[in-house]
């Protein structure tokens, strides 16, 4: 099946199967956490829409206990970069009416919290197609080392994402039942 057919397939699955009090647990982000032996990562997350998993709870979490947080921000170019976020700071809408920060510092996230629509067992992930967070995995390993997470329903697993040589496989998966890995 093709992605695009996947991808309308589960984000529909997606929308009338959303349940806000399905939620992925902090503890077993906080486990990756801690075996990344890491002190206090930062954290880049994303701002969920079109019934994504909600992970402004996990990381107004974190932001309490000290970790640093950020967003990313689209740039006209079809790039993105995370910028430094707290929840005290408000937010603007971006082009495709996502809420972002206000541009201010720049950040590498030592742990990327990644959105998606599909995954499979080998942890490869179908998004919205405009290839945003596999090219900025790509930049990010260039730079330095860092852990990718998916936040996911377990019905969001497939058999087999097809996959091209720009498509990223992540660290993790975390689901509300699971931890792939």
């Amino acid at each position: 099946m093709l992605k695009n057919k996947i991808r309308k397939k589960i984000i529909n699955l997606r929308k009338n199967s959303f349940n806000s009090h399905l939620n992925i647990k902090i503890n077993n982000l906080l486990k990756i956490v801690k075996k990344s032996k890491m002190p206090k990562p930062s954290i880049g997350g994303y701002y969920p829409v079109n019934f994504e998993i909600d992970c402004l709870k996990i990381l107004k979490t974190l932001e309490k206990n000290k970790f640093k947080i950020s967003l990313p921000i689209v740039s006209k170019s079809n790039s993105m970069n995370f910028y430094r976020y707290s929840f005290k700071q408000p937010l603007q809408l971006n082009k495709y009416g996502i809420p972002e920060p206000n541009k201010k510092i720049k950040v590498y996230p030592d742990i990327l919290i990644v959105p998606l629509v599909a995954f499979d067992k080998d942890l490869y992930r179908i998004g919205y197609g405009g290839g945003y967070y596999d090219r900025y995995i790509a930049k990010l390993k260039k730079k330095k080392y860092f852990i990718t997470i998916g936040f996911a329903y377990s019905f969001q697993i497939i058999n087999k994402v097809p996959i091209n040589k720009f498509d990223k496989n992540l660290d993790f998966i975390i689901t509300e039942n699971k931890v792939y890995k």
